[in-house]
């Protein structure tokens, strides 16, 4: 009986079901997360016993294989060194999860600070009262996760002295809000709504009391000295203040004074302004008791939530209702039960610390010109200890001191305070480390040891290579890829704007809009009559722009975006980018007539709404506001806004109003922010219309007021002329300016002309036409030859070869272009990382050149649909600054490692294809060469696979250690760690599925290697579309998880074709 249940526990297929159960699990836990809470997920799947215990038959069957396949051998030491490593990192798990702790310590600048807040949650219980003649105190925790869409049951049973008593869960209110239950028998309550700390607050002021809000005292029925005292009857109401002040009644805007010491009538939903405080009264009082209700929403950041319980002890119970939150320690609530005192508290538990930080300084760095968009953020602190020593703390920067470790994680709203999260686990995250660094070792040495299952693949493929006489005839069926998708955080600003003083005929507001004046042939022609020659306006799109997020850029890459996203193409009539900008700024009154802006085909209802043909592809700016300036889309967009998940329909509106947003800004000239504030602390730039509030004074003043009515004005003569001398030199001048007084941020001449050939040249939207031209001829030369060999198809094959590696190196080159412009690695974003995703195909498929030719043609198709798919409309490749999470090292490395393995996971995915098309077309005749090919590929295919699954373990793991640089925590069960977890179980299945029997075979391998794919799209793809968690920074919005359906459905129908032969010809 033992030895059986010791070969199940060992066991193939406990393994198999193992990997799979696990990334069920996981991946149900991700979608949980993003409907619910992480909390809510914790519940049901992370923190359930059963999800443990799948850990502890891993290590069960990690340590059973050891010994069932003989990992003790010299010859096996890299496979060995892999499984302790997991066995490494399962024990750092447990040591974290049951022994460690972690919590936030906010300090404000001079404050010093020896207490973290634990960010678990507990009910804490003081029961209070006399034992053996002396007043003692015993304390009871226990921790709670709470979530309103589980069941949340649990008790605590317990004495204090020879007293029991329970402790019992009744309800949980998450982001608790109080309200008046109406009771006849329940106490008067008068609501007060109050603008304090920059907010709105809700009172309640309880008949008989005094309360203090924000240092003022109110009372309801109880005259008090000092306070503002309401006074009612219940029908009347009366208002007494020690302080002067005025009101203003809502409805009809009546306004009033409020005299003080005097009783006056109290007016119900009317602002008073008195002192300081700004209140509304804005409902009768009602009898009642006080009660909480559930604001039910789930993704709120920060919020309070309410627990109650019951309490049993000597006969009788109790009802107690305790307020807390993770981050602080709750309200007490303390009831009196017999002669026990029995105290409550919910949120945080304060773990007190050996030592004391004290914050000197908070500094946060802005990108320039920007408010809110920060660079960086640093707390400058001295730890106060026996030997106190001064420290930096900032973000990828940690300070490390007597087991305890000091991350940057946020910071005050007034940047006079920071918060810390702390950490204190040293073997945990030790054990763990030991394990990382195993695994890393491991997973290279078996690419490289003559003994490992990959030099067994590399040696079998010489064998097939040396047996085949000829390649054979491989057919390439048309793959396409489900797009991947970014969208840009919205930023729905005034649509109303005012031109340069000398645009003509421009609109000075919306009013105005709608006022047509010419014909379109008559537009067409004024605006070719007065367009500026193109080596003009070359240089006028150098001159440098501070854009809404700090990033200083040519004006050349805003005209080229402007067109690119407004009306979908890359020039107008002839005209460039910089040419269609310059004559927008100058002609502005012509451009709000000229039909340019693009609807997307399939909503006629915007066309409808705006009054254009429902056939009609673009439509002119004045379309979009009626005739008093009223924006037409402003109630639809409303909605859109509010849809967490906005369908199609709401889609397309906020698609067309970012159109109109960046059409307004280029018409007004706003975002023409060309002028550098002398000597500003943050580097701001600005616009000509924000010039009188700049407060520049002297010959700057006079300079920037008039230098732009001047250009604009040469350009007007100029157009007559012909001669732009005066124009060059005005533009020159203001060159200079730029440099004279923004010289910290302007980018350098060398940046400038870089960032321009990169916009002109435009390679990545080029590169997918040219891929699938050379991976077409290719393909086809490759297929000829094997039934005609001849050494003119040779020369051809391998010219198309050169052709596609000199397409490698003009991506390569576009990867190096963009990292040099950009300042940062060229994959921390949507775009830049489906780019790169594209090179890392490529590449391994030029790498597996010297196996076979077919794979380098097959690449070639792959990267060219990949990068087809970053140019979907709704991708945007906008070089970005960084947030300060990614600006660090570690974007080099782990991003770098874990998105490159995307690349031979691509690779095989087309590779099973190939074999499983080369399985459908075998017969009876051809056999032989067939089974040869198959052979060879499906070699080639667990080659890129487990080169992928090396990248992508790798690459996760370093994730884990930057997660644990940054923030303190190397997991945390974020969406994109998990589904990367998810993918590497997939593959790891799929690559030891041959241990199982009736998972052997090519048919079933290839086949799993597809599906496998829709994995490494969904960790990709699915995650920063549809789910939530830390990587926000690369989140789009949500879009139909309908092509995960295609796609398995498709895989499917593929292997259900495929079968039938395999089962004839090739299955034994």
């Amino acid at each position: 009986m033992d030895k059986k249940i010791f070969s199940f526990l060992f066991s193939t297929r406990l393994m198999a079901f193992l990997f799979i159960s696990y990334a069920v699990a996981m991946a149900t836990g991700t979608f949980i997360e993003s409907k619910y809470n992480t909390d809510t997920a914790k519940i049901l799947i992370y923190n359930a016993w059963w999800f443990e215990a799948i850990h502890l038959f891993f290590l069960i069957n990690f340590i059973g294989n050891i010994k069932r396949y003989q990992l003790l051998k010299k010859e096996k030491w890299a496979t060995l060194i892999l499984h302790l490593s997991f066995i490494f990192i399962i024990c750092g798990a447990f040591v974290t999860r049951y022994i460690s702790y972690e919590g936030m310590m906010p300090i404000r600048e001079g404050a010093s600070e020896n207490q973290i807040y634990s960010d678990k949650t507990f009910l804490t219980v003081y029961a209070d009262g006399e034992y053996k003649g002396e007043m003692k105190r015993r304390t009871f925790e226990k921790e709670v996760i709470l979530s309103p869409a589980t069941n949340n049951n649990f008790s605590i049973s317990e004495n204090f002295a020879d007293t029991k008593f329970e402790v019992e869960y009744e309800n949980f209110i998450m982001g608790a809000k109080e309200y008046i239950k109406s009771d006849p028998k329940g106490i008067l309550y008068l609501k007060i709504v109050e603008a304090g700390d920059g907010g709105r607050h809700e009172h309640f002021l309880k008949e008989g009391e005094v309360q203090n809000i924000h240092n003022v005292l109110f009372s309801l029925n109880k005259y008090t000295d000092g306070a503002i005292n309401i006074t009612t009857t219940g029908t009347e109401y009366t208002i007494q203040t020690p302080f002067e002040g005025n009101f203003m009644r809502m409805a009809d805007k009546l306004e009033g004074k409020v005299t003080k010491d005097n009783v006056q009538p109290l007016m119900m939903r009317s602002l008073y302004s008195i002192g300081e405080m700004r209140f509304v009264f804005p409902d009768q009082a009602i009898k009642g008791i006080m009660d909480y209700e559930s604001d039910n929403d789930y993704k709120a950041k920060t919020h309070e939530d309410a627990l109650v319980i019951k309490v049993k002890a000597d006969g009788q119970e109790k009802i107690v209702t305790v307020v807390g939150s993770k981050g602080k320690i709750g309200e007490s609530k303390t009831v009196k039960i017999g002669k026990i005192d029995y105290t409550f508290f919910y949120g945080s538990k304060t773990y007190i610390l050996p030592f004391k930080i004290k914050l000197n300084d908070f500094i946060a760095q802005k990108y320039p010109g920007t408010e809110k968009s920060y660079s960086s953020f640093e707390s400058k602190v001295t730890v106060e200890d026996e030997k106190p020593f001064d420290a930096r703390i900032f973000m990828n920067n940690v300070l490390d001191h007597k087991g305890y470790r000091f991350f940057q994680s946020g910071f005050d709203p007034d940047e006079k305070g920071t918060i810390l999260s702390v950490n204190h686990d040293f073997w945990g995250t030790t054990l763990t480390y030991i394990g990382y660094f195993m695994l890393y070792f491991a997973m290279m040495a078996i690419m490289f040891t003559k003994h490992s299952r990959f030099a067994d693949i590399k040696r079998k493929l010489e064998v097939v290579k040396i047996k085949k006489a000829k390649l054979l005839t491989i057919l390439i069926l048309l793959l396409s890829f489900n797009s991947f998708a970014q969208e840009s955080e919205h930023d729905h600003s005034s649509h109303e704007g005012k031109p340069h003083p000398e645009a003509e005929k421009a609109p000075a507001t919306h009013d105005n809009h709608t006022k047509k004046v010419l014909s379109q042939d008559e537009l067409s022609s004024l605006i070719e009559k007065f367009k500026v020659p193109a080596a003009h306006a070359a240089k006028f799109g150098r001159l440098v722009i501070q854009d809404g997020g700090g990033r200083m850029k040519p004006i050349n890459t805003f005209s080229s975006e402007l067109l690119r996203k407004v009306s979908h193409e890359n020039s107008y009539k002839g005209m460039n980018s910089d040419q269609v900008l310059m004559s927008m700024t100058q002609y502005a009154g012509y451009w709000i007539e000229i039909p340019i802006i693009y609807i997307k085909s399939g909503n006629d209802s915007i066309r409808k709404i705006i009054g254009i043909d429902k056939s009609a592809k673009y439509a002119p700016f004045v379309s979009f506001f009626d005739a008093k300036g009223n924006y037409k889309l402003s109630k639809y967009l409303e909605e859109a806004f509010k849809s967490a998940n906005p369908n199609q329909f709401e889609k397309d509106f906020i698609e067309t109003d970012k159109k109109v947003n960046l059409m307004e800004s280029a018409l007004s000239g706003r975002i023409l922010k060309i002028f550098p504030i002398p000597n500003d602390k943050n580097n701001k730039w600005i616009s000509f219309l924000e010039l009188n509030e700049a407060g520049l004074k002297g010959m700057e003043e006079t300079y920037t007021k008039n230098v732009l009515p001047l250009y604009f004005g040469s350009l007007a003569n100029a157009s007559t002329t012909n001669d732009y001398k005066t124009a060059d030199e005005l533009l020159e001048s203001i060159n200079g300016f730029q440099k004279r007084f923004g010289s910290k941020v302007r980018p350098s001449e060398e940046k400038i002309t870089s960032e321009v050939l990169y916009n002109k040249y435009d390679v990545f939207q080029k590169l997918p036409y040219w891929y699938i031209f050379a991976a077409v001829l290719m393909l086809f030369f490759t297929i000829l030859k094997i039934f005609k060999e001849r050494k003119s198809l040779n020369y051809l094959v391998n010219f198309m070869h050169i052709v596609v590696l000199l397409l490698f190196v003009l991506h390569t080159l576009g990867l190096i272009a963009r990292w040099y412009i950009s300042g940062h690695a060229p994959w921390s974003n949507a775009y830049e990382s489906i780019i790169y995703v594209g090179w890392a195909t490529m590449f391994f498929g030029l790498a597996f050149d010297i196996k076979s030719k077919l794979t380098v043609a097959s690449s070639a198709f792959v990267t060219a649909m990949i990068l087809a798919a970053a140019y979907m409309n709704w991708i945007d490749p906008e070089i970005a600054n960084l947030q300060p999470v990614l600006n660090s090292y570690w974007l080099m490395i782990h991003v770098a490692v874990i998105v490159a393995s995307y690349g031979p996971f691509a690779l095989g995915m087309i590779l099973g294809f190939v074999s499983l098309l080369l399985i459908f077309f075998t017969n009876e005749k051809n056999k032989t060469k067939m089974d040869l090919n198959i052979q060879e590929i499906s070699y080639i295919n667990e080659l890129a696979l487990t080169i992928g699954l090396i990248m992508l373990t790798i690459g996760n793991f370093l994730g884990g250690q930057w997660a644990n640089e940054s923030w303190g925590r190397y997991w945390g069960w974020d969406p994109k760690e998990t589904w990367a977890l998810i993918s590497i179980m997939v593959y790891a299945f799929v690559i030891h599925a041959r241990f199982v029997p009736s998972l052997r075979g090519r048919w079933i391998f290839n086949l799993m290697s597809m599906f496998a794919f829709v994995s490494i799209l969904f960790t990709y793809y699915g995650v920063n579309f549809h789910l939530v968690g830390l990587h926000s920074y690369a989140s789009g919005e949500a879009h139909s998880l309908s092509w995960i359906w295609y796609s398995l459905g498709a895989i499917t129908l593929i292997g259900l074709i495929s079968y039938p032969k395999y089962k004839k010809y090739y299955k034994k």
